[in-house]
C-alpha cells in the first residue's frame, strides 16, 4: 500500500531534507526509520525540498510498504525510533498513483524574525535576530507587490537548468506582534532560495535601505544581483501543503 504521512522537524543539524551523500538528511533518517521497524528498503517521497537548517512543521511524505499491522502503529513505531528531531504526526493510506510533490496545489512557508535591541540565545535556532528598527509597514506594502503571477527570476532559479521561473504567489504578509514578526508566504511552488531572498530583501526595505518601488523594480529586472542578501535558513519553516 501508499501510505501518506505529515512529518515535522527542526532542520537544524540536517543538510535539508532530500538524500545526499555527505550530509545527514531528513529522507534519509525517515528511510532508516522505515528499514527498521518494517524490515524493507523503502524510497521516501516529499511535497518539497527544504535546504539545510530549514524547519518543517507540515512536510508532507508518501512511500510504499508491504505493513500487515494497523497503521495507527506504523506511526507509533516510527516515533519510537526517530530521533528527538523528527516526527510523524499523522500517517494514512492513499491512492497507489498519490505523489506529494506533483500532487500539491500550494505550499505556504513561514519566516519569523526576533526584532529586539538585544537577542535572545534561546530563540536563535528557530528565528532571525533583526536588533535595529524595522518599518513593519513599508514590508508589508512591498509584499503586496509579490502577490499575483510573476517571474520570480531575481528572487531564485530553478531546480532545473532551464526551467521556468514564473510562480503563481496567493499570499505574502507580515504579522505577529513585537519582537515577533512572521511572514507567511504561499505559492504554487518556489524556486530554489527564492523565500529567503524575498526575505532578505523585505529587510531591506524594512531597514530603510531600499523603498517600496526598488523593491518592485527588482521583481520586474529578473536579475537575481538586484536582490538583497539572502536570509539564512535557520528562520524558516515550511508550515503546510495544500492538495
Amino acid at each position: 500500500m501508499r501510505v501518506r504521512a505529515l512529518v515535522a522537524y527542526d532542520g537544524t543539524d540536517y543538510g535539508g531534507s532530500q538524500r545526499q551523500t555527505n550530509a545527514p538528511t531528513v529522507q534519509a533518517t525517515l528511510e532508516l526509520a522505515l528499514a527498521r521497524v518494517s524490515q524493507e528498503t523503502i524510497t521516501v517521497l516529499a511535497a518539497g525540498r527544504t535546504d539545510a537548517g530549514v524547519h518543517a512543521e507540515g512536510q508532507v511524505i508518501a512511500f510504499d510498504t508491504a505493513w500487515r499491522h494497523r497503521i495507527d502503529d506504523l506511526q507509533r513505531a516510527l516515533n519510537a525510533v526517530l530521533p528527538a528531531d523528527v516526527a510523524v504526526r499523522n500517517v494514512e493510506e492513499t491512492a497507489a498513483d498519490f505523489h506529494p510533490r506533483y500532487d500539491a496545489r500550494c505550499r505556504h512557508y513561514r519566516y519569523t524574525v526576533y526584532n529586539a535591541p538585544v537577542r535572545c540565545p534561546l530563540t536563535r535556532r528557530h528565528s532571525l535576530c533583526v536588533t535595529g528598527p524595522l518599518d513593519v509597514d513599508a514590508m508589508q506594502q512591498a509584499a503586496q507587490v509579490l502577490v499575483g503571477v510573476h517571474d520570480f527570476a531575481a528572487f531564485g532559479r530553478p531546480h532545473k537548468q532551464g526551467g521556468v521561473t514564473v510562480r503563481r504567489m496567493l499570499m505574502a504578509e507580515w504579522g505577529g506582534q513585537l519582537p515577533w514578526l512572521t511572514f507567511d508566504i504561499e505559492a504554487n511552488a518556489f524556486l530554489y532560495r527564492m523565500v529567503r531572498s524575498i526575505v532578505g530583501t523585505l529587510l531591506q526595505v524594512g531597514k530603510s535601505k531600499m523603498s517600496v518601488e526598488e523593491f518592485a523594480a527588482v521583481l520586474v529586472s529578473r536579475e537575481r544581483g538586484q536582490a538583497g542578501s539572502t536570509a539564512p535558513p535557520h528562520g524558516l519553516c515550511l508550515m503546510e501543503v495544500k492538495y
